[in-house]
């Protein structure tokens, strides 16, 4: 009986803890919907060019060189990444045959999470400065897959040339060169990269308010039991290689949030771009982005 009390206050702790992660998630998010919604002008391809060019390289290469993470658990990290997506990519072409669904269209939405509007920040907020670090690596890692494989199963034709152009690679590698080295920049660039870093994450949340704002989910029966199942599988089997690897509580919680993100808009984009059905993942897009709301929260309890 004496125990209750503990209990309760440890209940009250923890959901305080996930809604001081997950509320600056949505509220930003819900900032860009809004302000779409109340019919003002946003340029999103301007928007998130400048992210991708700029703010999320920065963030990246200064998450990297900055980071106190030793290399080796990086690699570890990056290793269980490698593995985990590897899964959840057999896991997401079974669902697709066997629900007979339209692999050009179904299939990369199903593996590709949107470890960068929604990933980074949860990490961040949950784990601070270092899940931000390990987060970088797994968000990395996805994007030159997204791009390689993700293209190559939409189109037909990925370009592995066209991945190496892209600034965030180049940051990924030149902050992993830094951090095994220990190098630095002068403090004048640091500084620099640091401030135009810290706009990818307000940016990000805010551009994915508006990307979800001009979406419509269409049908909503096959999102919504597609949605539930991908989250289902995604923390399931994360869960699982952060336990093989036998991971520390911060990575091991990074890789289970970034793993199991609501499907990337840029999952659209691609339809959009390459002629797959772009209403049918519009519609996962929207319905696992609504669906979050509840999968995020109750993993972070989990995690907590």
């Amino acid at each position: 009986m004496r125990e209750a009390p503990f209990l309760r206050k440890q209940t009250v702790e923890t959901a305080l803890t996930v809604i001081e992660i997950v509320a600056p998630v949505f509220l930003l998010a819900g900032l860009g919907f809004t302000w779409v919604r109340l019919g003002f002008s946003y340029d999103i391809q301007f928007v998130t060019r400048l992210a991708m060019t700029f703010a999320v390289p920065a963030l990246i290469f200064t998450s990297l060189m900055k980071t106190d993470i030793s290399p080796q658990s990086i690699s570890k990290v990056l290793l269980a990444s490698v593995v985990a997506y590897g899964a959840v990519t057999l896991a997401a072409y079974t669902l697709t045959r066997a629900a007979r669904l339209e692999i050009r269209t179904y299939f990369a939405p199903l593996i590709f999470g949107n470890t960068g509007n929604v990933g980074l920040p949860l990490a961040y907020f949950a784990y601070g400065d270092q899940g931000l670090g390990y987060a970088v690596v797994i968000f990395a890692f996805m994007a030159i897959y997204a791009f390689t494989f993700g293209v190559w199963v939409v189109s037909g034709g990925g370009s592995l040339i066209k991945v190496l152009r892209e600034p965030m690679v180049g940051a990924t590698l030149l902050g992993a060169l830094f951090l095994v080295q220990g190098w630095q920049t002068p403090h004048f660039l640091t500084n620099a990269l640091g401030l135009l870093g810290q706009m990818a994450i307000p940016l990000m949340l805010i551009t994915l308010g508006v990307a979800v704002a001009g979406l419509s989910p269409g049908k909503l029966s096959r999102p919504v039991w597609l949605s539930l199942l991908r989250a289902a599988g995604c923390i399931a089997l994360a869960w699982a290689v952060g336990l093989w690897f036998d991971l520390d509580p911060v990575p091991f919680g990074v890789l289970v949030l970034q793993v199991s993100t609501p499907v990337a808009v840029t999952s659209y984009l691609l339809a959009e771009k390459y002629g797959a059905d772009a209403g049918a993942v519009a519609g996962l897009v929207v319905t696992s982005t609504l669906l979050s709301v509840i999968t995020i929260p109750l993993t972070l309890v989990f995690l907590f």
